[in-house]
């Protein structure tokens, strides 16, 4: 694989904005070490183009024949180390991928027969039936591995593959020829201890631990004996984290239970969830049966723990995962012919920054998570420029993150191509 390419621009002209992006593209395409003819080509939009689709589709065939399109449109998106919010922008990648190693999809386009390792999906937060298309793609995959997010926007939204789209799921597979790898990072700060769902019906946690649900929320969130229309506002900042049933009653379940626990136990710590929790919102009480409802379906079996938005606990986790990526891809002792490649590779290639392993990088946030919850405009995706390198890097703030067969909130997904 060789280098990926990348161009990012604003302006009130969705031509104009296109005209500057590909400026960019095609002067890199003259470096030496430039990527050979782009076979997939990643586009995220802000709202303010939205309507302007279809358009810039044809414009980017017309710019790149035979270049194979995914992408979608968000509230804000991202590109190198900046945010684009509330503006009109746009942002691009290609890569010179060998055509046999992907394949695009969507409701109207299916995978057929290729072998896919992993998937890269878009959606439509508008989808019904979401959480099963979810997982039924992930079941369609080697690794049951996905990652991406779902379209955002106050009013507009759509995603892209090979053609405006509407409604469902879409994306791009590929298969075990693409060397990429994925973490997820939290945004939210435990409160209280890991807790075991006894009791529920769908959306309504009754018992934890053997209690009253609403009794435990309280006395997690310091609020004990407090009635709960008093104790409303800090409600209203509380978050639940949900994650499956760590096993079932048998010797093995219960190794598998006291692991979790332990593993959360380390997290919280650290101020942080692992990648198994989705963070839900509360959205509700219920105090004649003294339960809680929230933001998803609870089972019996499954573990929860309530939790706040935490900008120091999201910093935090945002460079443990940019350094287990790091390290995953140039790990720091390499054989000394892989170190004289890369070492080549960067001097060939002057965007390739620090982290010369690393072709290119798509990283998808929550909408809640961006722009000044980190502290600073552009500060969230400066931490991953930071860690990383100034490596070509697209994404947008999304409705919903996805990553394996999990939609979830509040997290960052980031994930990058081995070069």
């Amino acid at each position: 694989m060789n280098r990926f390419l990348h161009g990012h621009a604003t302006h009130p002209d969705v031509r104009m904005a296109l005209a500057l992006a590909a400026a960019q593209i095609e002067a890199q395409r003259q470096e030496p070490g430039a990527a050979a003819e782009p076979t997939l080509g990643w586009i995220y939009l802000t709202e303010h183009f939205a309507p302007h689709g279809e358009a810039l589709l044809a414009e980017l065939r017309q710019r790149w024949p035979g270049v194979e399109w995914v992408g979608a449109s968000g509230v804000g998106i991202a590109a190198g180390g900046v945010e684009y919010f509330d503006e009109p922008a746009l942002s691009l990648m290609l890569a010179d991928l060998p055509r046999e190693h992907f394949r695009v999809f969507s409701g109207t386009r299916p995978l057929g027969g290729f072998a896919a390792h992993t998937a890269q999906v878009h959606a439509d937060p508008g989808t019904a039936d979401l959480a099963e298309l979810i997982h039924d793609m992930s079941a369609r995959t080697t690794t049951g591995y996905l990652f991406g997010g779902l379209a955002s926007g106050q009013a507009r939204w759509l995603h892209v593959a090979g053609g405006v789209l509407s409604g469902g799921l879409s994306g791009v597979a590929f298969d075990a020829g693409v060397a990429l790898v994925s973490r997820v990072t939290q945004g939210c700060q435990p409160v209280g201890p890991l807790r075991t769902v006894n009791a529920a019906e769908r959306n309504v946690v009754l018992q934890l631990d053997g209690e009253p649900a609403l009794d435990c929320l309280l006395r997690d969130v310091g609020l004990a004996g407090v009635e709960p229309r008093a104790a409303l506002p800090t409600l209203r900042q509380t978050l639940v984290g949900l994650s499956d049933a760590a096993g079932d009653a048998s010797p093995s379940g219960a190794r598998e239970n006291a692991s979790t626990r332990s593993a959360f136990d380390h997290m919280a710590r650290r101020g942080a969830f692992g990648a198994d929790t989705r963070v839900r919102h509360l959205i509700g009480l219920d105090p004649g049966r003294r339960g809680i409802a929230i933001a998803d379906h609870a089972e019996a079996g499954m573990q929860l723990a309530f939790c706040t938005r935490n900008v120091a606990a999201a910093r935090r986790d945002l460079m443990r995962i940019c350094a287990e990526l790091r390290e995953e891809v140039e790990p720091e002792s390499l054989p000394l012919p892989a170190a004289i490649a890369l070492r080549h590779a960067s001097l060939g290639d002057a965007t390739a920054g620090a982290a010369s392993g690393i072709a290119g990088a798509i990283y998808v946030s929550c909408s809640g998570r961006g722009g000044a919850h980190f502290g600073a405009p552009s500060a969230e995706l400066a931490i991953v420029r930071h860690a990383l390198g100034d490596v070509p890097l697209v994404g947008f703030f999304a409705a919903g993150e996805i990553a394996r067969q999990h939609l979830y909130g509040y997290t960052g997904v980031l994930t990058v191509f081995r070069r």
